[in-house]
């Protein structure tokens, strides 16, 4: 039994890269039941992020092996070359596999430690896998460890506190470029997670011009009036650039909302003011090369990486205590999961030395003794001597299991299975002749 990770994150790989290869959440459930028709007897989770895609696989034949099996499969589905992105994945087994997910989770491996979205997004991606009947016993366990785990480090460390989103680093941007944030006019596009995130981070930093524009009316409207700012229709999305001073767009989209060309053509700017545009996206909402246009500013969300670099030396002490409690935590996963086989191997042991009391009774009652009166106490102290045998057996293997680790108990448990069942044929095969 295994478990293994193959991913890549915006540490391993360019976001060119990491959007090609992203999936939305109808993507998502149509990949898992394609991974369960290509390994029936292993249990998936896929995770995709504007920072990450990873696949998270546990089954009795899952190992390095199965690795190509799965890049294929990245390939086929996305219509992406494996050479294009092979060389960027990375891949974790068992113990790492384990520590990678309770880091991911607990938001230590994002581009902005802290921040509190990797979490909801794990838990979207988890039920998402359970709808698609993709998970299991041991997926199951490892994930509601890694909540558990990351809500910990959440109470017990001051690891969230501050702009630690990554909407929240866009408008310490915006922050840094425009000295007067408050009198920008600021246009959110996209009503998602990351939008509402956006505009919440932008009433906090002053702001008092925010208009927010969502391809649904409907969402666009809810957030809008939730915190009390304006609305813009999506038919009017090149207008409400054009006034802007600065856009914050994670719009969900497989296709740029804008290339140069037609940014160009649309986008009607009176005499070329400055425009910041950060582009928080996956896939990108902007062609990087509308960058070109004279007093265009694009920001992607690889490029706010060293707002989130000085986030992450304030935030030192606070990764330790995390860091130590993933270990922690996976240390205990680690410790259920390899003891997992114990139970039931000491049921099958208890089953083959009952059988050894049947087969010696069955000896002993043959012939003159077959009708004997006595049968039914003599089986009733056998299987009294048999229970006390194997309680005696039971508690050497859980003090073994104390002292060297489930897997040894495992280990000496399998040894004295297989010899009861030898003694076990023995006594069924023997002949006792009656006195």
């Amino acid at each position: 039994m295994g478990v293994i990770v193959i991913g890549l994150n915006h540490k391993s790989a360019p976001l060119e890269i990491r959007e090609k290869l992203a999936f939305d959440a109808s993507e998502t459930a149509v990949a898992l039941r394609r991974l369960k028709d290509l390994v029936p007897q292993g249990e998936f989770v896929l995770l995709s992020t504007c920072n990450r895609v990873e696949l998270y696989c546990a089954g009795e034949r899952i190992s390095r092996q199965v690795t190509g099996r799965l890049v294929r499969f990245l390939s086929d589905f996305h219509d992406v070359e494996p050479g294009c992105f092979e060389s960027l994945l990375y891949f974790h087994e068992n113990e790492d596999a384990v520590r990678h997910l309770l880091l991911v989770t607990a938001s230590l491996d994002s581009m902005v430690v802290g921040e509190a979205q990797i979490l909801g997004q794990v838990k979207d991606s988890y039920k998402l896998a359970c709808a698609a009947r993709s998970t299991g016993k041991v997926l199951n366990r490892l994930f509601h460890m890694a909540f558990f785990t990351a809500k910990r480090i959440h109470t017990t460390t001051s690891i969230a506190t501050g702009r630690v989103s990554v909407a929240g680093v866009a408008v310490e941007l915006a922050a840094q470029l425009f000295a007067e944030l408050s009198q920008a006019k600021v246009v959110v596009v996209g009503a998602g997670e990351t939008g509402e995130l956006v505009v919440q981070h932008l009433l906090k930093a002053g702001c008092t011009d925010i208009t927010v524009v969502n391809r649904s009316h409907e969402r666009g409207a809810k957030l809008a009036e939730r915190f009390h700012v304006a609305l813009g229709a999506w038919e009017d999305l090149s207008r409400h650039i054009a006034g802007a001073c600065i856009v914050i767009s994670s719009a969900a989209t497989q296709k740029y909302l804008y290339d140069k060309n037609t940014f160009e053509k649309s986008v009607d700017r009176p005499g070329a003011r400055p425009l910041l545009i950060v582009d928080v996206g996956v896939p990108r909402n902007f062609e990087p090369s509308i960058n070109e246009i004279e007093n265009i500013y694009l920001y992607s969300i690889d490029e706010l990486r060293e707002v989130a670099d000085q986030n992450l030396k304030a935030r030192e002490k606070d990764i330790a205590q995390g860091l130590d409690l993933v270990y922690e935590s996976a240390a205990d996963f680690m410790e259920w999961f390899r003891a997992r086989d114990v139970g039931p191997l000491i049921g099958r042991m208890k089953k083959e030395f009952k059988q050894i009391g049947r087969n010696e009774l069955e000896r002993f009652f043959v012939g003159p003794r077959e009708e004997a009166s006595c049968r039914l106490v003599l089986e009733t102290m056998v299987n009294r001597v048999v229970n006390k045998l194997l309680h005696c057996v039971i508690k050497n293997v859980d003090t073994v299991a104390k002292e060297t680790g489930p897997a040894e108990a495992a280990r000496l448990v399998d040894t004295i299975l297989q010899q009861a069942r030898e003694i076990s044929c023995e006594s069924g095969n023997g002949e006792e002749t009656a006195a």
